[in-house]
C-alpha cells in the first residue's frame, strides 16, 4: 500500500499541476481541514527536492489566501452570529478577553499559533473579528508559516531521507524551543513598550 501511494505521489510530484495543487491544499487547510499540511510538503519535498524552495513558497501563498478569507469571515460575519461565535467560547467575558489579547498582542499571539501545532483558524477568525491591522496580520501569518514551510524545506536539503524520522524524533523540542523563543520576544517586546 505505502509503495503505491509513493508512486501516486511520485507521478503527481513530477506533473503540471504540482505547485498549484500546493497551493489548493495550503489554502483549505489554513481554513476548512484541520490536518497539517506537513504531512503533504515533508514526503513532497523529499520527492522534488529540485523544487523544495517553491513548494515552500507556494505554500506559503496559499495559506495566506487562505487568512485572508478567514479575517473577512470574521470581520464580516461576526455581527450576523455572534450569538453561535460566543458560543464556542463559552462566555461572553471569555471572547472580550480574546479580543482585548488580539489588539495588545495579536502579532505575537498569531505568530505562535501559526508555529504550534494547533488549529490556527481560531486565531484567524478572532483576528477578523477584533479587527486586528490586517498588515501585521499578514506579515504574522507570513512569519509563521514561512518558519514551518521553509523550515522543512531546509531539513529536507539539509537531512535527505532521514528527515521525516528527524522531525518525528525532534517536533515537540523543535517545536517547544521555537515558541520559546518568541513568547521571550514577546515579553521582552511588552515589557520595554
Amino acid at each position: 500500500m505505502l509503495s503505491s501511494l509513493y508512486r501516486r505521489l511520485s507521478k503527481w510530484a513530477h506533473g503540471q499541476y504540482m505547485l498549484s495543487g500546493v497551493a489548493v491544499a495550503s489554502f483549505l487547510e489554513s481554513i476548512l481541514i484541520p490536518i497539517p499540511i506537513e504531512a503533504l510538503l515533508l514526503p513532497l519535498s523529499q520527492v522534488r527536492r529540485d523544487k523544495v524552495w517553491w513548494i515552500a513558497t507556494v505554500a506559503t501563498l496559499g495559506c495566506i489566501v487562505g487568512a485572508l478569507i478567514a479575517y473577512a469571515l470574521g470581520l464580516w460575519l461576526f455581527a450576523q452570529y455572534e450569538q453561535s461565535i460566543l458560543g464556542w467560547f463559552g462566555d461572553p467575558q471569555g471572547f472580550s478577553a480574546i479580543q482585548t489579547r488580539m489588539h495588545e498582542e495579536g502579532f505575537w499571539f498569531i505568530v505562535l499559533a501559526g508555529i504550534a501545532p494547533i488549529p490556527l483558524q481560531l486565531a484567524m477568525v478572532a483576528a477578523g473579528v477584533s479587527g486586528y491591522p490586517i498588515g501585521l496580520y499578514i506579515l504574522a501569518i507570513a512569519l509563521s508559516r514561512m518558519i514551518r514551510y521553509f523550515g522543512i524545506a531546509w531539513l529536507v536539503l539539509r537531512f535527505g531521507d532521514q528527515t521525516e524520522a528527524l522531525l518525528r524524533k525532534h517536533q515537540y523540542k523543535a517545536v517547544l524551543g521555537l515558541s520559546s523563543v518568541f513568547i521571550l520576544i514577546w515579553m521582552g517586546q511588552s515589557y520595554l513598550l
